[in-house]
């Protein structure tokens, strides 16, 4: 029985491959049609390097391509994408390209200069806001008329506020009550050398007319004469600073004043500073003093019995302040140190110990904070002159009388920012 379709028998179907016949050729390209993956190869090579494989066109196997043969593209690589890759289609990747330095330097220099300049103005913020402005030169009466550079009031007083009972007694500060100035200094900075003058305590002085700081009321001077420290006890800074402009015509711009307690956590702080100490040492049971001569390094409480002895020095009064501000330039230049500045762990609890313990006018700012040590620093480098102010002898009241010519000449050279040839001596 035939199940072929009508008109489809053996005879019919011939000799052609894929019908049923014993013939081995296969059927042409007129009954399969052909399949065309993109354009054909160059004669003799495949795609991509690849050797051409035989096609078969019209029954026939061959190494060419022929319009009506079949070709699958399986053989050139055409069906999956094709074999090679890359440049030269040898199948390697692109080369990573090169790095660009200069981009990279630019945003890292950004960057860190970002970062430097919100620490630096955070900084700035933080210190400004540790300050103690709690003195009004506006209230100081009748003042002398400002002069070339800037004139600082500067003072150690024997505050005790916020020591306990055992650092007192650490300290030797005793326990009185109030506050007295138990240094004065004026430090004069300018464009032809800063100059450092120390105010001795007992300076025999004239109280003048003034306005009360806290009642506002007025004292007529009475020609009343006493020690420059007495004008602190009695009226604080503003009738210190009315004192000291009212004998001196000179304007003092900027007050400063550190206690005790704050004069030694700063010098702690900084991991205490180095002094020579004089031929014999010094020993003051009053101040606590016990030090060996030659170079060594203080710590808080040494450091404050060495500025505060007085009674073991042959000078007194006069060889304590040269004592004072030879410690206080040793602690500016070495507050002014790149070990110092730039060292964040020392940086932070200086400049907190330090201006926690501050007591300055209201137009105080930090910038000018900076520029007072930056001259002590001065000084103490040899830059500036530092001296007392000149005496002249003793008063009829026993206190030290100040050289009137040369004070009067001394003042003149400051306010004129002159370089000062005036001597102490």
């Amino acid at each position: 029985m035939n199940d072929w379709p009508q008109a489809w028998s053996d005879d019919n179907r011939g000799n052609r491959y894929g019908r049923g016949s014993a013939g081995a050729q296969p059927e042409g390209a007129r009954v399969m049609r052909q399949v065309r993956r993109g354009p054909a190869a160059p004669p003799g090579q495949g795609y991509g390097g690849v050797p051409q494989q035989p096609s078969y066109v019209n029954g026939q196997g061959h190494g060419g391509y022929a319009d009506d043969g079949y070709d699958s593209g399986y053989n050139t690589g055409q069906v999956y994408g094709g074999g090679g890759g890359g440049r030269d289609g040898g199948g390697m990747r692109e080369p990573r390209p090169a790095p660009n330095w200069r981009r990279r330097i630019k945003v890292t220099t950004i960057t860190l200069a970002t970062l430097l300049v919100v620490t630096s103005v955070a900084t700035y913020f933080w210190a400004d806001s540790k300050l103690n402005r709690d003195v009004d030169l506006s209230k100081v009466i009748d003042r002398p008329e400002a002069g070339e550079g800037t004139n600082y009031l500067i003072v150690g007083s024997d505050s005790r506020a916020g020591m306990s009972a055992e650092e007192k007694k650490k300290l030797h500060t005793g326990s009185a009550e109030g506050k007295r100035t138990d240094s004065m200094m004026i430090l004069h900075v300018g464009s032809n050398g800063d100059t450092l003058v120390s105010l001795p305590r007992d300076s025999n002085v004239t109280i003048p007319s003034f306005k009360g700081s806290d009642s506002g009321k007025f004292y007529e001077g009475t020609g009343r004469q006493v020690k420059l420290n007495a004008a602190y006890a009695e009226d604080g800074p503003e009738l210190l600073v009315r004192t000291v402009e009212a004998n001196t015509g000179l304007h003092i711009d900027h007050y400063v004043e550190i206690g005790f307690g704050g004069f030694a956590n700063i010098v702690d702080s900084v991991g205490g500073v180095e002094i020579d100490i004089p031929k014999g040492g010094i020993k003051d049971s009053k101040s606590g003093a016990d030090l060996k001569e030659g170079k060594q390094t203080l710590n808080g409480e040494e450091a404050l019995a060495f500025v505060r002895t007085r009674y073991a020095l042959p000078g007194s009064d006069l060889d304590r302040t040269k004592n004072q501000q030879k410690f206080l330039s040793a602690l500016a230049n070495q507050v002014a140190t790149p070990g110092t500045i730039l060292n964040p762990f020392k940086l932070y609890p200086t400049m907190g110990a330090g201006l926690d313990s501050l007591t300055v006018d209201k137009d105080m700012s930090l910038w000018d904070l900076a520029s007072m040590f930056w001259a002590m620093k001065g000084v103490s480098g040899g830059e500036g002159k530092s001296m007392n102010m000149p005496i002249s002898g003793n008063s009829g009241n026993g206190n030290l009388q100040w050289d009137t010519a040369k004070v009067k000449k001394l003042v003149e050279q400051l306010k004129n920012d002159e370089t000062v040839t005036v001597s102490d001596k």
